[in-house]
């Protein structure tokens, strides 16, 4: 994708960063942070390689920065965009589940964790889970911001797992044993610790199920726990 530059104090040129960095939401940023993981959601760009679109089908999956060496383009048409994430908690929020490909274990816990949640021997299949996150992150409609309204719901947040995220006032919080951090690009805040009571919910339901199920997201460092 081609960017204006920017000219800096001591003379050297550097290109604003892509709009491929995502915040808990879903929502695409121009930001010069990196993440833990990357990801995928379609192809975003259109043939003058410029983002044009939030997301594109219901496949929407978190995988790893390398993968036996392939190499994809950041901004290719006909060819899936690459996103980019914090980590899997910011990633998992924004609606993603682990790739069953460069993220197989991950993808298997996963799995399993729904199937135990919903009381089933058969763990869901990438489609039928591709089928239950879309329905549960985003209401009808499509933008270049947003593919309509993100969905929330509400829970008690002594139930909630590690690794959910939270909304407080418009902002997205995630939730540590006895700790709330809150999100930046560069890393997550320490906020303080848990208060009763119900509290609007970020990730989407089938997420929280596998993490109350054994399934654990891979957190940033500044997530520590105190």
């Amino acid at each position: 994708m081609a960017h204006e530059p920017v000219p800096l104090s001591f003379g050297i040129i550097a290109p604003l960063p892509r709009r491929n960095r995502v915040d808990p939401f879903g929502d695409l940023q121009a930001r010069p942070e990196r993440g833990m993981f990357t990801g995928n959601r379609g192809c975003l760009v259109d043939e003058a390689n410029a983002m044009v679109r939030h997301h594109q089908g219901r496949l929407w999956i978190i995988c790893v920065l390398s993968y036996k060496g392939w190499k994809s383009p950041l901004d290719q048409p006909r060819h899936w965009t690459p996103l980019f994430f914090l980590d899997e908690a910011v990633a998992l929020a924004a609606g993603h589940r682990p790739c069953g490909l460069c993220r197989r274990p991950a993808y298997d816990s996963y799995r399993k964790g729904v199937a135990r949640a919903l009381g089933i021997e058969e763990s869901p299949t990438a489609d039928q889970l591709n089928r239950m996150l879309a329905a549960e992150r985003l209401a009808p409609g499509r933008g270049m911001e947003r593919a309509g309204d993100r969905l929330t719901w509400h829970a008690d947040l002594a139930s909630l797992p590690d690794g959910t995220v939270i909304l407080a006032e418009g902002r997205p919080l995630l939730v540590r044993p006895n700790a709330l951090y809150e999100f930046g690009f560069g890393g997550w805040t320490y906020t303080g610790p848990h208060e009763d009571g119900k509290v609007a919910v970020l990730t989407p339901p089938t997420s929280v199920r596998a993490l109350q199920n054994g399934f654990s997201a891979v957190l940033h460092q500044s997530a520590s726990t105190r």
